[in-house]
């Protein structure tokens, strides 16, 4: 049983940073139900659940939140529920009948969590956007690159997941106590600018002492220093060094057999960087990445290989601490963070959009079997 047992949750099934929000809260073992459209319900086996692993942790229920049955019914499940989630542009769920003023007043005490990129006001909250387009103005995207070049999108993590999908669990989790105090729910209004903003605070703290650079590649951490970069092996694979600190830096030189260089010896001189930069990486390209890996191997030198997305669901270090794990049949991320009592872990499979409207109508004591005849008849629920 997770640390969110017992908390109750609605989902309206969204895309990207709302979906990871609510498998964080399913995998701390909040019941997370599923609210799928009903015209995209095409059936499936529940013995072969979908490969789409981050909607694991939850069951579905298919619902037509344009049939004013359809919105009542999710209203029944709002009445029982401690949060919900939702991550469409500003106004849409209002003009579905499921805003935040007919929710709350349906129940005082939920926490209604929205998810945007631009937020729900502000001059660009009404425009479309994806990851890259949300980090480019919090200043993040700028700042991530080598100098000369353009600016190197690091996937979609910290936008949607770091900035957005995390953000929002926090904010949940947060108003979820806060409520349980007062008696009162309230808005989360978590938006994938201000989550990319809050990331980039150490940034702008090195800023205000003089020591970050405005400029894109050419600070300690972003790839300026030679002792924070990536370097080239032997065989084509990568390696990453980050080795700031003075004793870490010395181990560093003596695994590489550059001890006692002079030149290696100024570390910190910014104008030496970009030789030092050269001669260490014509060092590290007379060996594999994985004879490297072995040379560092249990040192203090902050080294460590680059590995693919299949390499690191079987490293050692990966394996002892079971950060994947196998659910039906595919390989994924653990739970996380880890807790030594209420134990986090996945609750279920992925499911199939309406597996289980009967049930959890039946559960959470929205309807029962007649009603539930009477809104499928009706085409509310799939």
């Amino acid at each position: 049983m997770g640390p969110l047992a017992g908390v109750r949750v609605v989902e309206i099934a969204g895309i990207g940073p709302g979906p990871f929000t609510a498998m964080m809260l399913a995998d701390m073992g909040a019941d997370v139900i599923r609210v799928d459209r009903a015209g995209q319900v095409y059936g499936g086996d529940p013995a072969t659940p979908p490969k789409d692993v981050m909607n694991r942790g939850r069951r579905s229920i298919a619902v037509d939140l344009k049939n004013p049955a359809g919105v009542e019914t999710v209203l029944g499940l709002v009445e029982q529920a401690d949060a919900l989630i939702e991550g469409f542009r500003p106004g849409v769920t209002e003009r579905l009948g499921i805003g935040p003023d007919a929710c709350l007043a349906r129940n005082p005490r939920l926490v209604y969590g929205r998810m945007t990129g631009w937020g729900q006001h502000g001059p660009m909250a009404p425009m479309a956007g994806h990851d890259m387009n949300y980090i480019a103005i919090a200043g993040a995207l700028g700042a991530i690159g080598r100098p000369e070049e353009r600016p190197q999108p690091p996937l979609n993590l910290v936008g949607d997941f770091g900035g957005g999908g995390m953000l929002l669990a926090f904010g949940i989790a947060c108003g979820i106590i806060e409520a349980r105090t007062s008696g009162r729910g309230q808005v989360v209004d978590a938006a994938m600018v201000d989550g990319t903003a809050v990331l980039t605070t150490f940034m702008h703290g090195f800023m205000a002492m003089g020591l970050w650079s405005d400029e894109r590649g050419v600070n300690m951490l972003d790839t300026g220093a030679h002792y924070y970069e990536v370097y080239e092996c032997a065989d084509g694979k990568f390696l990453s060094v980050g080795a700031i600190e003075p004793q870490f830096y010395a181990e560093l030189l003596e695994r590489t057999g550059l001890a006692g260089d002079e030149e290696f010896a100024r570390q910190n001189d910014r104008a030496l960087w970009p030789h030092l930069k050269e001669r260490l990486a014509a060092v590290i390209a007379t060996r594999t990445r994985d004879e490297w890996a072995a040379i560092f191997d249990g040192s203090d030198a902050c080294v460590a290989p680059i590995l693919s997305l299949g390499e690191a669901t079987t490293h050692p270090h990966m394996v002892a601490r079971n950060a994947f794990v196998e659910v039906a049949g595919v390989v994924q991320p653990a739970p996380a963070p880890r807790f030594s009592r209420t134990t986090e872990g996945i609750q279920r499979p992925p499911s199939h959009p309406g597996q289980h409207t009967d049930e959890v109508l039946a559960e959470w004591g929205v309807a029962d079997a007649d009603r539930i005849a009477a809104l499928r008849a009706d085409g509310a629920i799939a």
